[in-house]
């Protein structure tokens, strides 16, 4: 830290040495500063400002069905692209600015020199936009701006109905592009549904594997339900062969018993076990003497009587016909039923075997091209799902492409309001003077400064001898002071004297100019 400030003081020294040569320098750069400062021309300022309103009662009222551009965005675009060069060259036809300019050149400078003093301004939240333009010529200023604001509203957003027309155009084409790859789809899955009907009819919505399955099911329990029925019948059928047997072998007289013992009446049996209980309830609630019980013991014993006679009857016939008597016995007429029905029910049961068998083969067969059949089916009911999603889709679009044009003309997209007329400023905007008089007076001290400290290092001093052993690297034997004089102590000081007036004296120059400049700025405002 010592070093660098020995080394600071070493530098200041040096500049001090030569102070009167950065001090001249310092006038010159001042001088010349402060007059290029006071040419320069002044530039009035033109602006107008305008409101864009870009709400409409229809936009609420059509959301869902148009599709509504971003108008916000659209005038802001349009603010940020409105000076380009073919816009520049129409504001200099319409402010008659090329009257001046007949070479190429000049008319190019024109251009460029517009292009980068024109300004365009926003407020995003307000939709405000300030247009403003400098020029040392109030009134070319003010022309400039009005071409400008004439340019701004006439080119809005008129191209967005070739934007909308344009996009309807192309909507229509791909839709037409996509109606004839849904045919082509559709007429593809008919062909498809046509030669595979066998396989679709099968399914029944099951796949081939499951519709397998169930057909192997409903095929194991037919032959099941077939076994059950002809062992059945043939148990009704062996056992009837053996009853036969039996009725054929014993002696006429024991069959003649045998059927007098076994000869029944079933109905007249049921009615009197019916009257038996009837006459027990009565007996239990009245006497013998009741009118009930009495009618009652009457029916019982009709009933008794009507049995013996039907009895004997049966006997006859069983004597007369002992083989047929013994074949007709109730146990032989059920048996023979049950053996006709059993044989019904196998017939039955082996029609369904074999039509379940005939399904379970044609399911084999489907199975071995099942896969193959169903990803064919998925690609072209993919490829048609694809098709007829996307071309509804662009007919939902041209619609709202087709809503959106006629809202457009209808209601228009955004409303220009002109809020401030273009005007001129009355006094100039540009250039500041008196920040331009202070950076001349800080780089005329600046470049004095700069003077004196280049020349103390081409004409370098040493002021110690610290200093200057450090350089020649040679031992120093002795160190000589100067004595300074009375006389010579009074020039320095007035020498001193000199230079702090002519360095205040450049100073308060340019502090007076700025002080004139701001009052005669005073009084023009």
């Amino acid at each position: 830290m010592d070093e660098l400030i020995s080394q600071l003081l070493t530098f200041a020294k040096g500049s001090w040495k030569h102070r009167w040569l950065g001090l001249l320098v310092a006038w010159l750069v001042g001088v010349i500063g402060a007059g290029i400062v006071l040419r320069v021309p002044d530039k009035y300022e033109a602006s107008a400002r305008i409101y864009v309103d870009t709400q409409s009662i229809l936009k609420p009222l059509m959301s869902g069905l148009a599709v509504q551009p971003n108008v916000d965005q659209q005038v802001g675009m349009l603010s940020r692209t409105l000076i380009t060069r073919p816009n520049v060259e129409k504001l200099i036809r319409m402010a008659d600015l090329d009257l001046g300019t007949a070479s190429k050149g000049s008319q190019d400078g024109l251009i460029e020199q517009l292009m980068n003093t024109l300004q365009i301004k926003s407020t995003a939240r307000d939709n405000l936009y300030t247009l403003s333009y400098q020029d040392k010529n109030p009134d070319k200023a003010k022309r400039v701006v009005q071409s400008l604001v004439s340019i701004f509203v006439e080119s809005s957003l008129g191209d967005s109905r070739k934007d909308t027309d344009a996009a309807k155009k192309f909507i229509t084409e791909q839709i037409k592009t996509y109606e004839s790859k849904l045919e082509s789809a559709e007429a593809r899955l008919k062909e498809f549904k046509l030669r595979n009907i066998d396989v679709q009819t099968a399914n029944g919505g099951t796949d081939i594997a499951g519709k397998l399955s169930e057909i192997s099911t409903q095929l194991n329990q037919a032959k099941l339900d077939l076994r059950e029925a002809e062992n059945a019948r043939d148990a009704a059928k062996l056992q009837l062969q053996n009853e036969k047997s039996e009725s054929a072998n014993i002696s006429t007289k024991s069959l003649m018993q045998e059927s007098a013992q076994s000869l029944t009446t079933p109905e007249i049996d049921s009615r009197i076990e019916v009257q038996k209980r009837n006459l027990d309830g009565l007996l239990q609630r009245f006497t013998e003497q009741h009118p009930d019980v009495i009618s009652t013991r009457r029916l019982l014993k009709d009933l008794e009587d009507q049995r013996k006679k039907e009895v004997q009857e049966l006997r006859k016939t069983a004597m007369a016909n002992p083989l047929s008597a013994g074949n007709s016995t109730l146990a032989s007429q059920e048996m023979g039923r049950l053996l006709a029905s059993s044989e019904v029910q196998v017939a039955s049961l082996r029609a369904r075997v074999s039509e379940y068998s005939l399904r379970y083969d044609k399911a084999r067969e489907f199975l071995k091209t099942a896969p193959q059949t169903e990803a064919e089916y998925a690609q072209l009911n993919r490829d048609y799902s694809i098709n007829k999603k996307n071309y509804e889709d662009l007919v939902s679009r041209r619609e709202s492409a087709s809503l959106s044009g006629d809202l457009e003309s209808a209601a228009g997209v955004a409303d220009f309001r002109l809020i401030d007329p273009p005007r001129v400023s009355p006094r100039p905007v540009a250039p500041n003077r008196l920040l331009l008089l202070l950076l001349a007076l800080v780089a005329s001290l600046g470049a004095g400064g700069f003077t004196a400290f280049a020349a103390s290092q081409l004409r370098p001093v040493f002021h110690d001898a610290r200093t200057l052993r450090n350089v020649i690297d040679l031992p120093l034997l002795g160190v000589v002071t100067l004595v300074l004089g009375e006389a010579a102590k009074l020039k320095e000081r007035s020498d001193l004297r000199k230079f702090f007036a002519v360095l205040i004296a450049l100073i308060a120059s340019f502090i007076c100019l700025i002080a004139i400049l701001a009052f005669i700025s005073g009084q023009i405002g």
